[in-house]
């Protein structure tokens, strides 16, 4: 969880959906995967972004959620909400609103996901990667344990830069 007590809002992570096994369960399993903004007095949500709809990995996004003000590409000074997923994904939302500002892979070998539409907000999946039935992926990164587990992380207002520790497993 984190708190802005400036905008009194609280934000966190839901987690997966089950079964695992996504071939059982269909549709995005709308809420699961989402990081969420509530207002701390009245528990209205104010904003949800829906990281991975329809896990089929496990990913559980319910890890941190740092809070920083940065400067955009623009030079507009911002609220902002980092997330490190387990999916691999570094996201960055405007944690006033919900908008998102980037979602870039942790590392280049993370194969489930090409790339993040920023536009929709949606990941674009390669299907070689997914663990549906009748499939046997090999090689999906990052594995069920995710390149960012629960490790705790901080940021350096000073020199703008994120500390966080990641996994670099794969899986079968």
């Amino acid at each position: 969880y984190a708190y802005d007590p400036s905008l009194n809002l609280i934000y966190y992570g839901s987690g997966n959906p089950a079964p695992w096994s996504e071939t059982m369960r269909p549709g995005d399993n709308k809420w699961t995967m989402t990081i969420m903004a509530r207002d701390a007095d009245t528990g209205e949500l104010k904003f949800g972004y829906q990281k991975t709809p329809h896990d089929e990995w496990d990913f559980a996004g319910v890890n941190v959620m740092m809070l920083s003000e940065q400067k955009d590409k623009d030079g507009k000074e911002r609220k902002l909400l980092t997330h490190p997923d387990r999916n691999g994904i570094v996201y960055t939302l405007d944690r006033e609103n919900g908008d998102l500002i980037s979602a870039n892979k942790l590392d280049d070998t993370v194969n489930v996901f090409k790339t993040v539409d920023l536009k929709t907000g949606l990941p674009v999946r390669d299907p070689e990667y997914g663990t549906y039935m009748n499939h046997k992926g090999t090689d999906i990164c990052p594995s069920a344990m995710g390149y960012h587990n629960q490790g705790h992380d901080s940021y350096d207002p000073k020199k703008q830069l994120f500390f966080l520790g990641i996994n670099h497993i794969c899986m079968d």
